[in-house]
């Protein structure tokens, strides 16, 4: 099956529309952003009614903000980890814990921003347990796999490509990191290495980040030694 990737930014967040028989979107941006993914689906012809399902690949505030919006315009089912089920659900803000310098700086400065953050709060349609969901009812020829580490709840979609889009499992982009890698923030590293090590003898091959351009999974294999 032929599946086309498109990335659509919505805040600090690329999220993705996936076409294949069917249409799914990975992530739901920063708060606010429905008129920015209503004029990027435009461009895509992707009629809103054709997202089904939407799949944030974890619960913190620049995944989910317009997850509650992009969910009321679509009508697409939502499926969050049911360890970060109530982040959305009662709009909550949690933040990992940095694991460089860099890291450690970056939280405290994203720490004064958000009393300024709002997450609209919306029900969770599919509540994703450890193991792996098939998208094949939905059209795509992939799975969501349970890739804890960035925060427990994450979660990664691979698809029989190889392609593999990981939220913040990884990162390549300014200014949290100027080359791709592992991510500067993480509640626990051994569960990152752990995930991608799972990630990569599922066979993915490129890497698609929440934030940045995609890459190659030989960085990761690389950084993993």
């Amino acid at each position: 099956m032929r599946v086309s990737i498109h990335p659509i930014k919505l805040g600090f967040d690329h999220c993705y529309i996936i076409q294949g028989e069917r249409v799914i979107m990975i992530d739901g941006g920063a708060p606010k952003q429905a008129k920015c993914f209503m004029k990027a689906i435009e461009r895509l012809s992707v009629k809103p009614e054709d997202i089904k399902l939407i799949v944030l690949t974890h619960g913190h505030w620049d995944h989910i903000g317009s997850a509650k919006e992009i969910k009321e315009i679509t009508g697409a089912k939502l499926a969050l980890h049911r360890q970060e089920k109530d982040w959305l659900e009662k709009s909550l803000k949690p933040m990992p814990p940095g694991v460089t310098v860099w890291g450690h700086i970056f939280v405290k400065i994203m720490a004064m921003f958000m009393p300024f953050v709002h997450i609209p709060a919306t029900d969770v349609d599919i509540v994703l347990e450890d193991g792996e969901f098939p998208l094949f009812e939905y059209g795509i020829p992939g799975k969501i796999v349970h890739t804890p580490g960035h925060s427990m709840g994450s979660v990664s979609v691979l698809l029989e490509t190889g392609d593999a889009f990981v939220g913040d499992l990884a990162m390549n982009m300014f200014p949290l990191r100027l080359s791709p890698g592992l991510p500067i923030l993480a509640e626990d590293m051994q569960k990152v290495r752990e995930s991608w090590k799972l990630l990569v003898d599922a066979g993915a091959e490129t890497i698609y980040p929440a934030h940045g351009k995609p890459f190659s999974v030989d960085i990761i294999r690389r950084a993993l030694l």
